[in-house]
């Protein structure tokens, strides 16, 4: 007799299902794994072994055979622990064989019969209701997985309460699905003194989703604008909010098992390697591009990260997603970020600083952001200097409009977006208008006669890319959105057009 059970194996944010399937036959006493498993599911044995031990139940002195199907895909992961153990106690009798088969089961068991937690729940759950079949996962990871519909979750502490619920002893109450606790802990728009041109930046960049870079000297206040990105942007949908988190479980970042509808803020150091800022790694894990999804990608002191890890960014920015091709792995993420990058004018920071200026200008400035190359500059919609705060600016009081009234604004702009493109593309996906292009794009963002003139005289004498014309003709749109003007003018052309470098080193228009 063969008894069986369904788990998971993962190729990004992609489930694969596998089949367990356990066979008690006589001969020598061996416990033998098959089916491409890595180190921790060969171990999968000993942990089964004490487990059950724990229960005052031992294993046949037989041949045991486990084998997980399909055989060429590779196991990893020590979540294979809870499926082969129900599929060995239904080949010893213990449990019915046609019980466990209705379900798929992921886990980690512990010495004493316990369960762990363990990354990719949410996933494997939203597959096994696709399967319409139930889900058993441990205890920790209940509300998880009960964002996935219309399925059965059992999610028991041990593996002896599993047991004497299935034995009709002992029944486990169904996990309910939490949110994350909606506390607003936002850094507020009105702490920053003076740099009202980037704020306006700061607030056209969460209105449409455009990526933006600051560049300006130490202490102007950049990191600070960037921090306050969050508190300007709406939350989740239901929707993002479950793609964030598929990507999280994945990582195993899902907080407290928790769904979120705040949208994720990244900013890891510069030091950052290749595979931690795009993802891969031995086992080709999501990067911080992908963490990002939905959110916000932070970048500081941008030409101190390595360039080859820059330019790995040209092809997510674009296409929203990343491609990881690895030798034994090749996955995909989704990486629909918002780039937020911020950078000194040259190394010694102060370039064209009246009071204290760079003393190797101007080489030091065009070698120092020469570092950002052309294509992936090119990426970015708004480019905005941030000077330095004069003494009397910092005296001032504070602003009186805060991130509250900008966030009015912005979540205005937005659902005109979203109104809009759900109306003429509503199978492109396009929430924001830094995600439409082509048609689309020049169909929503098409300028009058006045702007046409405009844009057309500043790609001919500015010598604008194909991609540096579209971006204008975005942020435009934008522009447009925020004011509730259902058309593109001049003013909204020549305001983008401010916002708009030509090459690294050379100032706005």
């Amino acid at each position: 007799m063969v008894a069986r059970i369904a788990t998971v194996a993962f190729t990004g944010i992609d489930v694969r299902e596998v089949d367990v399937q356990v066979r008690i036959a006589n001969g020598l006493p061996a416990f033998t794994i098959v089916g491409l498993a890595d180190k921790a599911v060969g171990e999968s044995r000993e942990r089964v072994r004490a487990a059950l031990e724990s229960m005052g139940l031992s294993l046949p002195p037989k041949r045991i055979t486990v084998n997980l199907a399909p055989a060429d895909l590779l196991k990893e992961g020590s979540h294979f622990d809870l499926p082969i153990a129900l599929a060995l106690l239904a080949a010893m009798g213990v449990l019915a064989a046609d019980g466990i088969a209705e379900y798929f089961a992921m886990g980690e068991l512990s010495l004493d019969g316990g369960l762990s937690a363990g990354a990719g729940v949410l996933p494997a759950a939203i597959a096994a209701s696709a399967k319409g079949r139930g889900f058993i996962c441990p205890g920790p990871c209940g509300p998880e997985a009960a964002f996935a519909e219309g399925i059965e979750v059992l999610a028991p502490p041990s593996l002896l309460a599993l047991l004497n619920h299935f034995k009709g002893s002992q029944v486990l109450s169904p996990p309910l699905p939490e949110l994350e606790a909606a506390a607003e802990t936002y850094l507020d728009l009105a702490d920053v003194k003076g740099q009202e041109t980037a704020k306006r930046a700061l607030e056209i960049s969460a209105a449409g989703g455009h990526n933006l870079l600051m560049i300006g000297p130490p202490g102007a206040g950049k990191s600070l604008l960037a921090q306050r990105l969050p508190g300007l942007l709406p939350p989740l949908d239901s929707r993002e909010a479950l793609e964030v988190s598929m990507i999280q479980s994945v990582a195993g970042e899902l907080r407290e098992r928790r769904l979120s509808k705040r949208r994720p803020f990244r900013d890891p150091h510069h030091s950052a390697s290749l595979p931690a800022l795009v993802g891969g790694g031995a086992k080709a894990r999501p990067g911080e591009v992908s963490l990002a999804h939905h959110g916000i990608l932070f970048l500081d002191e941008l030409p101190e990260f390595s360039r080859q890890t820059l330019e790995a960014l040209r092809q997510p920015l674009e296409a929203g997603r990343v491609s990881i091709a690895r030798a034994n792995a090749h996955v995909t993420y989704p990486a629909r970020v918002q780039l937020v990058a911020a950078m000194n004018p040259c190394r010694c920071g102060y370039f064209g600083d009246p009071t204290q200026d760079c003393g190797r200008a101007p080489k030091c400035a065009v070698e120092y952001q020469a570092k950002i190359s052309g294509p992936l500059f090119d990426r970015i919609d708004l480019h905005v200097d941030v000077p330095a705060v004069a003494a009397d600016d910092l005296a001032l009081p504070a602003a009186t409009e805060n991130s509250e009234a900008v966030r009015a604004r912005v979540i205005a702009a937005r659902k005109r977006q979203t109104d809009r493109y759900a109306k003429l593309a509503p199978d492109a996906g396009v929430r924001v208008n830094a995600e439409a292009d082509g048609e689309l794009l020049e169909d929503v963002a098409h300028p009058d006669a006045q702007g046409k003139a405009l844009l057309g005289e500043a790609v001919e004498k500015l010598k604008l890319t194909a991609r540096g014309y579209h971006r204008i003709l975005r942020v435009a749109r934008t522009l447009a959105d925020l004011e509730g003007s259902d058309n593109v003018n001049r003013l909204h052309i020549a305001e983008a057009l401010t916002f708009r470098r030509i090459v690294p080193g050379r100032s706005p228009l």
